[in-house]
C-alpha cells in the first residue's frame, strides 16, 4: 500500500506544480473556453489542464517502473506501456480539441483509435464474470473494449461542466477502486501485491488530486478534453485490468455480489458520468439532434436550477459518487444487514441534500469569492 501512496503523491506533485506552467502556456496558444449561453463560468479560462496531468501520469510510471515491487508489471507485460500509449493519443487529440474545437466525428475517431491500441496491447476484456467465467470470443472482445474505453472517455468529458466536478468525482470513485483492485490482489497471492489495476488508478487519483487546487470553484484553469479524456481512458483501463484476472468470489464467499462487484464497481465509480452522458444521449437523440450537441441539460444545470449554488451543485455530485461507490464496497467487509442500513441512510441523506437546495445552500449575505484571475 506504501508504494501505492508513494506514487500517487508522485503524480499528484508533478501535476501540481507543472499546471500554473501549462496555464500560461494555454493562455498564448489561445487555448481558452470562452464564455457561451450554455456555460456556468463567467470569466475566459484557460484549458489543457489535461497536459499537466498526463505529465504527472507519466513521471509516476516511470517512477513505478524503476521500484521493484511494481518492476515486474513493466518487465513481464506491454500493458503499461500500451496505456501510456493510449493516454497520449487522447491528451494529445484533446488538447488540439482545447485549441481548435474539433468536429466530434474526428474527436470519436481519435477515441476509437486510442481503444484500439489498448486491445492490440492485451489491454482488452477476454472474460466476463457471468455465470462463473465468461470467455469472450476475439471479435466481442474487441468491440467491448472499444466500447467501455469510448464510453467512458465521453462520460467523464460530459459531467466536466463545474470547477472541480470532473477531478473530484473521478478521485472519489478512483480511491473506491482502488481499494476493490488492491484487496482482489492481496486475496490472490501472499506474496505479490503488484496490480496494474490498482496503480493505474493510483496515478488517475494522484493527477486528480494534483488539479484540484488549480481547478476549485473559480477556477484558474480547466483540465479540458485533454484531461477528461485521459481520466476517462484510465478508469476504463483499470477496469479491463481487473476484470476476469482474479476470481472475486475469493473475497465473499460465492454471493452474488462479490460475482457482480467486477462490473457493479465501475458502474457505481462513474454513477455521476454514466447518468449524465445516457441522459445527454437520450435526451439529444430524442430531439432529433447529435448525441454530441451540445446544451443546457447536463445534471449540473439541473441542480444549479433548482436553487444550488455552484460549491453546492459540486458537493452534492460528490455525495453521490460516494454512497454508490463506497457503498457497493461494504459487504465486503461488514454483514448485509448492517450495509443495508447504512445504505438507507445514505441514500436519503443524499436525496434530502439533492431536492432541499435551501437547507444547503450558503447564505444569501455570502457572495461567492471574488474572481482572482489574471
Amino acid at each position: 500500500m506504501r508504494v501505492y501512496l508513494f506514487i500517487l503523491l508522485v503524480a499528484a506533485a508533478v501535476t501540481y506544480l507543472l499546471t500554473p506552467a501549462v496555464r500560461l502556456v494555454a493562455r498564448r496558444a489561445g487555448a481558452m473556453t470562452a464564455v457561451r449561453e450554455r456555460d456556468v463560468h463567467d470569466t475566459v479560462t484557460p484549458r489543457l489542464g489535461g497536459v499537466a496531468m498526463f505529465v504527472g501520469i507519466v513521471a509516476a510510471l516511470l517512477v513505478a517502473g524503476n521500484v521493484p515491487f511494481l518492476e515486474g508489471l513493466f518487465r513481464d507485460s506491454r500493458q503499461p506501456w500500451a496505456v501510456l500509449a493510449a493516454a497520449g493519443v487522447v491528451c494529445l487529440l484533446g488538447a488540439a480539441d482545447d485549441k481548435w474545437d474539433l468536429d466530434w466525428v474526428t474527436k470519436l475517431a481519435g477515441q476509437v483509435l486510442a481503444a484500439l491500441l489498448l486491445a492490440w496491447q492485451g489491454v482488452s476484456l477476454v472474460t466476463l464474470p457471468i455465470g462463473g467465467v465468461t470467455v469472450l470470443s476475439g471479435r466481442s472482445a474487441l468491440i467491448l473494449t472499444v466500447l467501455v474505453v469510448v464510453v467512458a472517455m465521453n462520460a467523464v468529458n460530459f459531467v466536466d461542466g463545474l470547477d472541480g466536478l470532473a477531478a473530484g468525482v473521478m478521485a472519489i470513485g478512483g480511491t473506491a477502486f482502488f481499494l476493490y483492485a488492491y484487496t482482489l490482489t492481496r486475496s490472490a497471492s501472499t506474496t505479490d501485491y503488484s496490480s496494474l489495476a490498482a496503480l493505474l488508478t493510483a496515478v488517475m487519483i494522484g493527477a486528480c488530486v494534483g488539479f484540484l487546487p488549480h481547478n476549485l470553484t473559480r477556477a484558474r484553469i480547466f483540465m479540458g478534453d485533454s484531461g477528461s479524456m485521459l481520466l476517462g481512458l484510465l478508469l476504463a483501463a483499470s477496469t479491463i485490468a481487473v476484470t476476469g484476472q482474479v476470481d472475486p468470489a475469493r473475497l465473499s464467499g460465492a454471493d452474488m455480489l462479490g460475482q457482480f462487484l467486477p462490473i457493479l464497481l465501475p458502474i457505481g465509480v462513474m454513477i455521476v458520468p454514466f447518468l449524465d452522458f445516457g441522459l445527454a444521449v437520450i435526451r439529444r437523440i430524442g430531439s432529433g439532434r447529435s448525441p454530441f450537441h451540445a446544451d443546457k441539460a447536463h445534471l449540473h444545470h439541473r441542480l444549479l436550477r433548482l436553487g444550488h449554488s455552484k460549491r453546492g451543485a459540486v458537493i452534492i455530485m460528490y455525495v453521490w459518487t460516494v454512497v454508490i461507490s463506497v457503498g457497493l464496497l461494504l459487504p465486503l467487509v461488514l454483514p448485509m444487514r448492517t450495509v443495508l442500513v447504512l445504505w438507507t441512510g445514505s441514500l436519503l441523506l443524499a436525496v434530502l441534500m439533492t431536492l432541499d437546495p435551501l437547507r444547503w445552500r450558503r447564505p444569501h449575505h455570502q457572495k461567492e469569492p471574488a474572481d482572482d484571475r489574471l
